[in-house]
């Protein structure tokens, strides 16, 4: 058969060359035909979007005819001239040895098998397959209910187009999480997703979690979706009370600290039993009282409230009187005569005895002063020893003087009755005061 004739058209081989930057660029060579085939073609895999090299190899070539075709039997190039209206395909070589077309922007619908054919008296053909990976793009995290503190939360990572299928993984605190995992078909492509469920509480608000997608296109990269726990909880409510102790004229500055997921816009000031003060200014969580009167001493409370729950908290305020008292100031006995008598006013505050509870700084206790009673009974207690130690004194140095006075007494009487019995005696009375007074 002539190679000019159109009912002998057969399909050829087609060689599909597309050069990849990728590690996992797979070259197969296609030979089907023995030793004297004139055709050779090579499989190549390419990425979505990039550009294909579609190379024909052909051996003994006499001039036939050649012809490309996609893998819809629809010609490419006939003998180098354009046939199909695609200007993704260009001729970028015809040489007696090699043939190589390109096609950019490679999409999913372009796989399959391309046809090169080469008619001579016996009709050459071969086929090259074309493949297309799609890298998955970063997934995507999804919540079908809203965390709640005390419940569970259900989270998905989704990667919607991936070929071949993509590989999920879930991690927290570089640990990773099981997850149930499902694919999709969606024509040429797979949809995957992965699901866990967490328990939470309100210190898990706010935690990381992370969806890892990995594909043989990506080299080793990862695609990773990092997501925060969003938990709902009811507020809470704590009132920072000013430092120190009030007093009349003074300004009182309560702030109320609140906490809450979502955060409560509203705060509400009161005070228990009574309404708040005239000179009351409340700005956002802030009260503010100026120039205070033992008339603003009350319990005040904040409240606040979300969807989840309602707290409060309260102060007990307790302001200190200051009481003005005159005091008279006498002259001394020996200017008695030269000058009267002064008053100077002195100003002394008068305290309650209370104090505020150190462990609830919004409650009060009772207190007693007691450290200048302490130190009265402890300048008494050291007067009383001081006498006691003087008593005792005198009395030993009375009762041993009154013991030396006896004993000289005595030792007296003994020397006379001595001298009276020498003096009777005679002779032996000489001789004895002379010993006496030896």
């Amino acid at each position: 058969m002539r190679p000019g004739s159109r009912s002998l058209l057969l399909p050829t081989p087609l060689s599909l060359s597309l050069p990849l930057s990728l590690p996992l660029r797979a070259l197969v060579l296609l030979c089907l035909a023995p030793c004297c085939q004139a055709v050779q073609a090579e499989n190549v895999t390419v990425l979505e979007g990039g550009t294909a090299q579609i190379s024909c190899r052909l051996q003994k070539y006499d001039g036939s005819i050649v012809v490309i075709q996609n893998p819809r039997r629809q010609t490419l190039f006939f003998n180098g001239t354009r046939a199909l209206k695609d200007d993704r395909f260009q001729m970028v070589l015809f040489t007696p040895r090699l043939v190589r077309i390109t096609l950019t922007n490679v999409s999913v619908s372009d796989e399959g098998g391309y046809f090169c054919q080469l008619y001579t008296d016996d009709t050459h053909h071969q086929v090259a397959t074309l493949s297309v990976s799609v890298p998955p793009d970063t997934p995507t995290v999804e919540v079908r209910q809203e965390a709640v503190e005390g419940g569970e939360v259900e989270l998905t990572c989704l990667s919607p187009r991936s070929k071949p299928p993509a590989t999920l993984r879930w991690i927290r605190d570089r640990r990773e999480i099981p997850g149930v995992v499902s694919q999709q078909e969606n024509g040429k492509t797979v949809s995957v997703s992965s699901t866990i469920r967490l328990p939470v509480e309100r210190k898990d608000n706010g935690a990381a979690v992370s969806c890892e997608a990995s594909h043989p296109a990506l080299g080793g990269q990862k695609r990773v979706r990092h997501y925060r726990l969003d938990v709902h909880f009811a507020p809470t409510v704590r009132i920072i009370p000013p430092p120190g102790i009030l007093r009349e004229g003074d300004s009182l500055s309560l702030t109320c600290s609140i906490t809450g997921n979502p955060l409560p816009r509203d705060v509400q000031w009161t005070r228990i039993n009574d309404t708040l003060p005239e000179r009351a200014e409340i700005s956002g969580p802030t009260l503010q009282v100026s120039r205070l009167s033992q008339s603003h001493n009350g319990t005040y409370l904040c409240q606040a409230q979300n969807n989840y729950g309602r707290a409060a908290d309260h102060y007990t305020l307790l302001v200190y009187e200051n009481v003005s008292v005159t005091t008279m100031v006498l002259p001394s006995s020996h200017h008695a005569t030269s000058h009267h008598a002064t008053s100077h006013p002195i100003t002394l505050l008068i305290t309650p005895s209370y104090a505020p509870d150190p462990r609830d700084p919004g409650a009060v206790i009772e207190t007693h002063s007691a450290v200048p009673y302490a130190v009265i009974g402890g300048v008494l207690a050291l007067l009383v020893f001081t006498i006691i130690c003087v008593l005792i004194i005198t009395i030993w140095c009375s009762v041993r003087q009154k013991g030396s006075y006896l004993t000289h007494e005595a030792s007296g009487l003994d020397e006379h009755g001595e001298v009276q019995e020498a003096f009777l005696n005679g002779n032996d009375a000489s001789q004895g005061k002379k010993e006496y007074l030896l």
